[in-house]
């Protein structure tokens, strides 16, 4: 059960073409370690909490970030924890 982990299973990490391409790198590598960490960045406290639930019942995990730009990115970890995927909300 993913509550009993320290840190949250990411599987395979993706990165659209837009995120890869618009924001800094260090603040990315930054960004997936907290969201590892369960650490929802600037995520609204609905979405925190859900997120917080995701780890019970196993679905999908969202965290919201900005890099040293301002940028804003999320960060979503797929329900089966094969795949974490960092992109712009525009990709979406």
């Amino acid at each position: 059960m993913e509550t009993q982990r320290n840190t949250l299973r990411l599987g395979q990490t993706l990165i659209t073409p837009d995120a890869r391409d618009s924001l800094h790198p260090e603040d990315v590598l930054s960004a997936l370690r907290r969201h590892a960490a369960k650490d929802w960045g600037d995520c609204l406290q609905d979405d925190w909490q859900a997120n917080d639930q995701a780890l019970l019942d196993e679905s999908r995990v969202f965290s919201v970030y900005h890099d040293r730009f301002k940028t804003k990115f999320w960060i979503i970890t797929e329900a089966d924890r094969s795949a974490t995927t960092v992109l712009l909300p525009g990709d979406y």
